[in-house]
C-alpha cells in the first residue's frame, strides 16, 4: 500500500526531530497527563501495547505508571530512537493494519494520533485486529484530530520532506467504528486549543 511505504518514509526522515519536539509531551499538557493516569488506572492487568508508539515518549510514560507496556510502530527510524531513548522498554517495528500480537494477548492498547495517517476505509480492519488482540474487558484508548477533512503534509519537524495525508474524523464516526468493531465505548473528550485543530479522545472496552 502506498500510504503505508509513504508514512514508512517520512517518520524515518524526520525521527530524531520529532523525538525532540515531543519528548516532553506526556507531562507537560495536564489533559494529557490526567487521561494516561486514568488509563493506567483502568487496565486491570496484563501487558499494554503502544501501537504507533514513535520514538516512544508515550510507551515509556506508561511504564512510569507502572503499566508493562511495549510499543509497536511502522518506522523503523523511529524504533531506532525510541530503542537508544529507552533501552530498558521493549520496542518492535510493525503494522496496525496486521498486528503482529497474538489473540486475546493485551489487557490495554492505546493509539495515541497514531492513527491520523490511516485511511478512513481501512480503520474498520484496524479496529477489528485491535479487538482480536485485547482480552474481554480490556482497556482501548484513541486520541486523533478530530473534524472532517484530509490534509496533505508535505514538510515537517524541523522542516524535513514528508509525504502524508493528514486525516481528521468526527467523534460520532469514530464510535460508529469502534461499535461495529465489537467494542462498547465509554468516555468521550474533545480538546480545543486555540492554536491547533481540536484533539480528540476516546475510551472503549
Amino acid at each position: 500500500m502506498t500510504w503505508l511505504a509513504d508514512t514508512r518514509t517520512s517518520y524515518d526522515t524526520v525521527a530524531v526531530q520529532y523525538s525532540d519536539q515531543v519528548r516532553n509531551s506526556p507531562t507537560e499538557n495536564p489533559y494529557v497527563r490526567s487521561t494516561l493516569a486514568l488509563f493506567a488506572d483502568l487496565v486491570s492487568g496484563g501487558p499494554v501495547a503502544d501501537v504507533g508508539c514513535g520514538p516512544g515518549h508515550v510507551t515509556a510514560h506508561l511504564r512510569k505508571l507502572g503499566l508493562d507496556a511495549f510499543g509497536i510502530d511502522l518506522s523503523p527510524g523511529m524504533i531506532d530512537v525510541a530503542r537508544r531513548e529507552y533501552p530498558d522498554t521493549r520496542f518492535a517495528i510493525g503494522s496496525m493494519t496486521d498486528l503482529p500480537l497474538p489473540d486475546a494477548s493485551l489487557g490495554g492498547l492505546i493509539t495515541w494520533w497514531s492513527l491520523i495517517h490511516v485511511p478512513a476505509e481501512e480503520l474498520p480492519g484496524v479496529f477489528a485486529h485491535f479487538r482480536r488482540v485485547l482480552r474481554p474487558g480490556g482497556t482501548l484508548l484513541v486520541g486523533f484530530h478530530e473534524g472532517d477533512r484530509i490534509n496533505r503534509k508535505t514538510q515537517g519537524y524541523g522542516g524535513l520532506p514528508m509525504n502524508v495525508h493528514v486525516h481528521l474524523h468526527p467523534v460520532a464516526r469514530m464510535r460508529t467504528w469502534l461499535t461495529a468493531a465489537g467494542f462498547a465505548v465509554e468516555s468521550e473528550t474533545v480538546l480545543t486549543p486555540a492554536d491547533k485543530a481540536p484533539a480528540a479522545i476516546v475510551f472503549a472496552r
